[in-house]
């Protein structure tokens, strides 16, 4: 008897955003908050001043949630309640943390997950093992200058961010992150 055929894996959903301003990111936060929901982990990647909490600002914006949106950095994480019938946005700054998961459980983030949306910044290596399903954000600075696109001089691309947005799992696979673009 044949062993039926293992169902192929899906690959990553994946989408590449030019954003040229911080507000053109916050705005992008907004968007994706459309689409995210309670169990959601999106991990955020990028160099310092990347954009990383700026992008973040908006998610709480678009989400409805409580109290300003800024960096956990000496804190570690913030809870943002929702002030509606949406979930509270968790958002964590893993920078100061130097082990995995093992340092990231004192923040209970596997007991949170189910019922909020958890943000983390930096936490490439250290919450991944929470759910297969997540939402990887790396945010590039441009370097130099760029064309203005209007035949004028090129323009300085000191604000200028390549964004790219890859969701993992099954939670990801049908996600319209394509609305992202528009």
């Amino acid at each position: 008897m044949e062993r039926p055929a293992a169902p192929a894996a899906r690959e990553a959903a994946e989408i590449r955003l030019t954003i040229t301003s911080p507000e053109q990111m916050r705005e992008l936060g907004r968007r994706l908050a459309k689409l995210l929901r309670a169990g959601d982990l999106v991990m955020l990647s990028g160099e310092l001043g990347a954009g990383k909490t700026t992008m973040t600002r908006g998610l709480g914006e678009g989400l409805g949630v409580r109290g300003a949106v800024t960096s956990p950095t000496f804190v570690i994480a913030r809870v943002h309640p929702s002030l509606g019938d949406g979930p509270p946005l968790v958002h964590v700054d893993a920078y100061r943390l130097a082990g995995g998961l093992d340092e990231m459980e004192d923040l209970d983030l596997d007991v949170s997950l189910p019922e909020s949306v958890i943000v983390v910044e930096w936490g490439e290596g250290k919450v991944e093992e929470l759910t297969e399903d997540r939402l990887q954000i790396v945010i590039h600075r441009a370097v130099g200058t760029a064309p203005a696109g209007d035949g004028t001089e090129p323009a300085e691309t000191d604000e200028v961010r390549h964004v790219v947005l890859t969701g993992l799992g099954e939670r990801w696979a049908d996600a319209p992150l394509e609305t992202l673009t528009g």
